[in-house]
């Protein structure tokens, strides 16, 4: 794979990435009920997320509720939340970054190396921005796996486990961190080096024709 396919296909999986990002932060269901145990308790399916929790009726009909008070949330969610707004703020701004550096596109053009930096700037971002997600999901998910197996005492179908969120999340971080490593792939140092020996060719090559 050539250099600029290299870093199309990176920022290509990286930019999914940080969609899937956008949509994991937003979904709220990041636990809901579960329904493991011999008869479901309820005809309420409950999820809670980053900003809000759901109640689903068993017609169809769900009503959310934002979280009324940030002080008042857990730990996990108040850091979960700090952690995706930082991740996407990276993701945003390696998306603006990265699309100067990459070889497919003209700003720049006139310092190859300079621009191969860029794009190696644009692709730290987005691994950055895949390990702040991959650390919000999964801190949310151990604090949801400690409490499934701690609260004993309450039935297992009133319980939270895992929801959707947290794999689109563990999607998200997987691609984004895949994408910034394909863009960290490019090498100012070898295109420098190319530069320095067709500079002191020209010369030689000149002499030789006259």
């Amino acid at each position: 794979m050539g250099g600029g396919a290299r870093e199309l296909a990176g920022y290509l999986a990286a930019l999914g990435g940080w969609v899937a990002a956008v949509a994991a932060a937003v979904l709220p269901q990041w636990r809901q009920s579960s329904y493991a145990g011999d008869a479901i308790i309820t005809a309420v399916g409950l999820h809670e997320g980053l900003w809000m929790s759901c109640a689903a009726q068993s017609t169809g009909q769900v009503q959310c509720r934002l979280h009324d008070s940030l002080l008042s949330l857990d730990v996990h969610i108040q850091t979960s939340r700090a952690l995706m707004v930082i991740s996407l703020l990276l993701g945003f701004f390696g998306i603006i970054v990265s699309v100067v550096g990459m070889k497919c596109t003209k700003v720049g053009e006139e310092d190859p190396v300079t621009k191969s930096r860029i794009a190696v700037a644009g692709g730290v971002l987005f691994i950055l921005s895949g390990l702040c997600t991959l650390a919000a999901v999964s801190l949310y998910a151990a604090q949801v796996t400690y409490e499934f197996f701690r609260e004993s005492t309450v039935p297992i179908n009133a319980r939270y486990e895992f929801g959707s969120a947290l794999f689109v999340g563990w999607g998200a971080a997987s691609l984004t961190v895949l994408g910034g490593s394909l863009l960290c792939c490019s090498c100012p140092a070898k295109e420098r080096r190319g530069q320095q020996y067709y500079r002191q060719s020209q010369p030689s090559t000149a002499r030789e024709y006259v």
